[in-house]
């Protein structure tokens, strides 16, 4: 089944939130800059465009710091069950699949996100101005079809763009990156896969370093020194 891409009355679809499109439009970014080559670093949807980035255009990616580690989605692959225990962290995702979902992000967009933001990060106690600086963005008029639109295409459940057909079909056969990584997991972040890195480690075969930090899932606000020393380490490397 197919689940129509969501837009709000009298708004237009906004741009594909598949994940070769936020890469292609980082790239897009960077040329605008006439930045040639940079270091990428992220979590969550950062981590996979940079993953992506540095997979499909490593000429462009000087180096990678990536929390979470391999993030690359395989759409086909990603229509299996994951264990009860991962299912039920991402209960969220499967919200975003029904109409009462987005009818629910629309309405309590702020009171959601905290509720994931403390659910993800379990031992961060972020304040409410800090809160407030992110919850800005999500009065961005595309910022509910976007969130909708990326987590249904991931289930499947939504169409990308064709002209993005021949990057999914790469990024579907899961290749490695070579660029220089370092990848960094939350020890309390819910979505953090065990093993301390051994999940994911033969996906990065140029130089590597991996670090748990005693974080959540946002390591960049959780632990900005840590992770901007990860940045400085790999660029040395």
């Amino acid at each position: 089944m197919r689940i129509p891409t969501h837009s709000r009355p009298g708004h237009p679809r906004p741009a594909s939130a598949q994940q070769s499109a936020f890469a292609a439009d980082v790239i897009a970014l960077t040329d605008a800059l006439r930045i040639d080559r940079a270091i990428l670093a992220g979590y969550d949807w950062g981590s996979r465009t940079g993953d992506i980035i540095a997979t499909l255009r490593p000429e462009r990616c000087k180096a990678l710091v990536s929390a979470t580690g391999y993030l690359i989605v395989n759409v086909e692959a990603n229509k299996m069950p994951s264990p009860p225990k991962s299912e039920w962290a991402w209960r969220y995702q499967y919200y975003f699949a029904t109409e009462r979902g987005v009818l629910g992000l629309e309405k309590y967009r702020n009171d959601l996100a905290r509720l994931v933001w403390r659910f993800n990060s379990p031992t961060w106690n972020f304040d409410e101005a800090t809160f407030g600086r992110t919850a800005a963005a999500f009065q961005n008029p595309d910022y509910v079809s976007i969130v909708i639109d990326n987590y249904r295409w991931r289930l499947g459940l939504a169409r990308g763009e064709h002209r993005y057909d021949a990057m999914e079909k790469r990024l579907a056969a899961a290749p490695v990156i070579e660029v220089p990584t370092i990848t960094i997991d939350g020890a309390h972040d819910p979505f953090t896969p065990p093993g301390n890195g051994s999940t994911y480690r033969k996906k990065f075969t140029g130089k590597y370093a991996h670090r748990t930090l005693d974080t959540g899932h946002n390591i960049p606000q959780e632990a900005p020194q840590a992770f901007a020393a990860a940045v400085v380490e790999v660029d040395g490397f």
